[in-house]
C-alpha cells in the first residue's frame, strides 16, 4: 500500500534509539525525508549512519535535549531553515522510570512530567503554528498503555501518560478546522538493545518470559519497527478520516 509519504518532513522526537528510530526507520523506508533527534551526539551519528544508507539526503540530526523550549525552538528553526517546515510531528519523550508508592514528594511529579508531558506539549506549541499556517500537517503522540489502564507502574508515569492521551484527543478538536490530525499511539512492551526490558530480561529471562506468556495474548514482546509503522499509517493520506483516536499497540494486552 502507497502511504504516499514520499517528501514528507518528518520530525521524530527522541529517535537516536528504540521505538524513536523503529519510527523514523519506517518513515524513511516510505520515502519520507527525517530529522532524528537525541541527547546523545554519538547515538546520534550512530543511528544516523545505521538508517541513512544511500537516502542521506533525506536525513538531517539535530542534537539537544527537546525537554529545553530553547532547544526545541533551535531545532524548528533549522527544520524551517533546511526543509522549509514540518508535515509530521512525531513526540516521542518520555521516560518511564519513576519512584513507586504513594509516598511520593512534589519533585518526583515534577520530574515525570516534566519529560512525559510538558516536553510534548513545547514541541507542539513551536511547531504547530506553522502546520495552521500551511493548512496541513499530522501530530502523533507517542503514549502508553500505562495511561490507559493500571498495570502497576509509577503513579507520576500512569498519570502523565493519560493526561498526554487527553491532550491530544482536545487538541485534535481544536486544529481540525485547520488541516491537522493528532492522534496517540500507545505501545506496549517494546524491547531493543539498552531498553528497559532488554534489561529486565537480561535479569530475569524466566521471569519475564513467563509474565509476557500470560499477559500479552499474541505471547512476545513489540518491535519498535511495528510502532513505526502504526505511526506511518496514522500519519498518512491513508488516515486521513483519524484525529483525535488513540491507537492501542500492545499484543492484546490492554483490556480495558
Amino acid at each position: 500500500m502507497d502511504l504516499t509519504l514520499q517528501g514528507k518532513v518528518v520530525f521524530v522526537a527522541g529517535s537516536s534509539r528504540g521505538i524513536g528510530k523503529g519510527i523514523a526507520r519506517v518513515f524513511l523506508d516510505e520515502g519520507a525525508k527525517v530529522v532524528l533527534t537525541g541527547r546523545d551526539p554519538q547515538a546520534l551519528q550512530a543511528a544516523c549512519a545505521d538508517l541513512s544508507g544511500g537516502r542521506e539526503e533525506r536525513v538531517a540530526t539535530f542534537p539537544g535535549d527537546l525537554c529545553s523550549a530553547a532547544v526545541i525552538q533551535e531545532a524548528c528553526r533549522q527544520v524551517v531553515e533546511r526543509w522549509g517546515g514540518v508535515d509530521v510531528l512525531v513526540c516521542n519523550v518520555g521516560s518511564g522510570t519513576g519512584r513507586g508508592g504513594w509516598r511520593l514528594a512534589a519533585s518526583d511529579w515534577e520530574s515525570v512530567f516534566e519529560v512525559n508531558l510538558w516536553s510534548s506539549v513545547r514541541l507542539v506549541e513551536a511547531f504547530l503554528p506553522a502546520m495552521v499556517e500551511a493548512g496541513r500537517g499530522s501530530i502523533l503522540f507517542i503514549g502508553s498503555i500505562a495511561g490507559i489502564e493500571s498495570l502497576g507502574a509509577p503513579l507520576p508515569y500512569g498519570s502523565a501518560k493519560a493526561a498526554l492521551e487527553k491532550y491530544g484527543q482536545d487538541l485534535a478538536r481544536q486544529v481540525s478546522r485547520n488541516g491537522i490530525r493528532v492522534n496517540t499511539i500507545a505501545p506496549g512492551n517494546v524491547i531493543f538493545p539498552g531498553g528497559t526490558w532488554q534489561r529486565k530480561l537480561d535479569g530475569d529471562t524466566a521471569g519475564v518470559s513467563a509474565m509476557i506468556r500470560r499477559e500479552v495474548p499474541l505471547a512476545r514482546f513489540g518491535e519498535p519497527e511495528e510502532i513505526g509503522a502504526a505511526a506511518a499509517f496514522l500519519a498518512s493520506a491513508r488516515a486521513s478520516f483519524i484525529t483525535g483516536a488513540t491507537l492501542v499497540v500492545d499484543g492484546g494486552q490492554t483490556r480495558a
